[in-house]
């Protein structure tokens, strides 16, 4: 869950761990959380020559040898021995399904290392991690796929061994499965590889030659139903997909912004009595992908309700999870943008309080509800008047001593739309100190030139409206 959530500040590229059934040594506290101390080379090697015996205690020597493996250094030691990785392989694709789950937990936990040497001598298993994908058991198959996630992490030369090996085409058919644990898996897979740096030209696209977006599709939008993990994490494969791959007509073919859409629907009707845990971290990444196809191809469907979830939402998330604020923002200035419908229906669906709500949430949320606002004030008069009606400008003076230059150049657009449009405007802005606002920015470079415009027309004397009209025109 703490992983889920780091990526929504940054593309995380991560490992993961499964230990839900570790077997600790003699001794150890069960179920507590104790890394085991390092062993000696002499130590490590007793395991590996237990491991290596035919005996009938080869499996609890699997089981030490896992438990021993939990520890970087003995990890470091165990595959500098000769012949340890090819033992482990050897039980790895065993005939006995006990012997071939153990190997595949010390495997794991090998992968797992943050030393990359330790990570690269498990590459020799990968052919046969793909080939078991199709394992006999759950907890064996949920291993492969965290298994091969972390090698995934390690290097491009991983990823370029796993390509030919026809990963793309084994996941396709793993994402058919009907188990949760198996789909989250395959979602933790995709999406380290989607964040690759050679995703785009050598990745992305051999995912969207093959069936896997419109499973990711369905997946996520069945989220609510089929299972909150997985839909999580495939949401955050179609968000890389669609941030590195500029032309997305697979997507659009399949209909994802329609079903994205009625999915915010569905989500913000879940909240805030039947609100699931962890929603957020599916909000949060469905949020994006509809905002960047918006961005990206400029069609939507003109469906007032859309607004009225991304508030629902807003007011649902606003204080436990304010970083939710700016993922409905973009959403909301990519849907504005351009469109006379939502504009219009922001205000005649009384929102527009909501939205100046949360002008003072966090120096991006000042920003994007500027960002809106402009969208609406860029409409013409009516719009301009509805948004003067609330009152507007008292918001827009404080704003206009923040230190955010950007946040103080989206409020000087905002002013100079309303001025244009309803130049009555200024002389209120005039009445309320407005001016006096506007010469603090006369020496700061990037501000200067559109501070001295507004201030050309707030000086202009009353009825000198067509001085104002060509002030401003210059201004735009």
């Amino acid at each position: 869950a703490a992983l889920r959530k780091a990526r929504r500040q940054e593309q995380l590229v991560s490992k993961r761990l499964l230990r839900e059934d570790s077997t600790p040594e003699e001794g150890a506290q069960d179920g507590a959380d104790i890394v085991p101390d390092p062993l000696s080379e002499d130590e490590v090697l007793e395991l590996l020559r237990g491991v290596q015996r035919g005996s009938e205690d080869r499996k609890r020597w699997l089981g030490r040898l896992h438990w021993a493996l939990q520890n970087e250094d003995t990890q470091q030691k165990f595959v500098r021995l000769d012949g340890s990785i090819r033992t482990l392989t050897g039980l790895f694709t065993s005939s006995l399904a006990d012997l071939q789950l153990e190997a595949a937990r010390c495997l794991h936990e090998l992968s797992h290392s943050s030393v990359p040497t330790v990570a690269e001598a498990c590459l020799p298993v990968t052919s046969y991690l793909l080939t078991y994908l199709s394992g006999h058991s759950l907890e064996f198959t949920e291993l492969c796929l965290y298994t091969l996630g972390n090698l995934i992490v390690e290097s491009e030369a991983v990823r370029k061994q796993l390509l030919p090996q026809g990963i793309i085409p084994v996941l396709a058919s793993c994402i058919q499965s009907p188990h949760e644990a198996v789909l989250e898996g395959v979602g933790y897979v995709l999406s380290q590889l989607l964040q690759a740096k050679e995703a785009p030209t050598e990745i992305t696209p051999l995912v969207l030659d093959s069936v896997l977006p419109q499973h990711m599709l369905r997946l996520v939008c069945s989220g609510l139903k089929a299972g909150m993990g997985a839909a999580v994490e495939f949401a955050w494969c179609l968000h890389y997909i669609i941030c590195s791959h500029k032309d997305n007509v697979v997507l659009l073919a399949l209909g994802a912004v329609p079903a994205l859409s009625s999915l915010v629907l569905n989500l913000a009707s879940q909240i805030p009595q039947d609100a699931p845990e962890g929603l957020e971290l599916l909000v949060c990444p469905v949020l994006r992908c509809l905002s960047n196809l918006l961005a990206q191809t400029g069609c939507q469907g003109q469906d007032g309700r859309l607004l009225v979830a991304l508030f629902l939402i807003l007011q649902c998330f606003l204080q436990q999870h304010p970083f939710l604020i700016q993922e409905c923002l973009w959403l909301l200035n990519n849907l504005t943008a351009d469109d006379p419908f939502f504009c219009s229906a922001l205000l005649s669906l009384d929102l527009l309080p909501a939205l100046l709500q949360l002008l003072t949430c966090s120096q991006m949320a000042t920003v994007l509800v500027l960002t809106v606002l402009c969208n609406i004030a860029e409409k013409g008069a009516l719009q301009c008047q509805r948004l003067l009606q609330q009152p507007l400008l008292p918001r827009l003076l404080p704003l206009l001593t923040l230190p955010d230059p950007e946040a103080v150049g989206q409020c000087l657009e905002l002013l100079h739309l309303l001025f244009l449009h309803c130049p009555e405007a200024a002389a209120d802005f005039t009445r309320q100190g407005g001016h006096q606002a506007l010469e603090q920015h006369q020496s700061i470079p990037e501000l200067q030139e559109r501070a001295q415009a507004l201030l050309d027309v707030v000086r202009q004397p009353p009825g000198a409206h067509s001085a104002c009209q060509a002030t401003l025109a210059a201004f735009s």
